[in-house]
């Protein structure tokens, strides 16, 4: 990596992934680029977070599924400390409301790491120009699902217990309410989800981003 004072007017980047080889191939793509400039790397969303304020990048990387503090509470923190902090989702993991959230916490582009690394420079060079880019099949779940009602923050978190494996009375005193609670959430989830059964609803959550693998 470059020493971020001798940078001058390149693009700088920090990459956030948990994965050797991809950060590997990032720094590799980045180092081959007249205008840009790898600054820093970050293993999981804490150290991603610490690194942003020590190096005040221009662009981020950021995976979404990593441990200690995942990408989305990264963003989060990020946004909220810098708010104009420019970063790019580039993650394994689609789903409309993990899509969302991150958008809504205000990431500016979302790839999946199935994109070319042509792809990838070309977006951190459409970002700093103040372009979004949004991956074609990330699109698609976002048309699949527009307009249907989101599961709030209580139904998801019925439905992590669900998950694992837990009743009704076990989820009621975990979460401190009544069963029928618990179930009436349970048909709010059902419906929302378009689910036949408290299985399928895991699975259809999980695979649009409701759920942390």
């Amino acid at each position: 990596m470059e020493d971020a004072n001798n940078a001058g007017s390149l693009i700088r980047v920090l990459v956030s992934d948990d994965h050797p080889v991809m950060r590997h191939g990032l720094r590799a793509a980045i180092s081959t680029q007249a205008d840009m400039v790898l600054v820093g790397e970050a293993e999981n969303g804490r150290e991603a977070i610490r690194k942003y304020r020590e190096l005040r990048p221009g662009v981020v990387l950021m995976d979404l599924q990593m441990p200690d503090v995942d990408g989305l509470d990264a963003i989060e923190a990020i946004r909220g400390e810098f708010p104009d902090a420019n970063i790019i989702v580039l993650t394994s993991f689609p789903g409309d409301a993990r899509i969302m959230r991150a958008l809504m916490l205000g990431a500016t582009s979302y790839l999946l790491k199935s994109s070319t690394l042509e792809e990838i420079i070309r977006t951190i060079r459409a970002s700093i120009a103040g372009r979004h880019v949004v991956d074609p099949d990330v699109a698609h779940d976002l048309a699949a699902y527009a307009g249907t009602e989101m599961l709030t923050p209580r139904e998801i978190a019925v439905l992590q217990l669900v998950a694992q494996g837990h009743g009704n009375k076990m989820i009621a005193a975990e979460l401190f309410v009544s069963e029928e609670t618990v179930k009436s959430r349970m048909r709010n989830i059902l419906g929302k989800l378009g689910a036949s059964d408290r299985t399928h609803a895991v699975i259809l959550a999980m695979q649009r981003g409701f759920l942390k693998l």
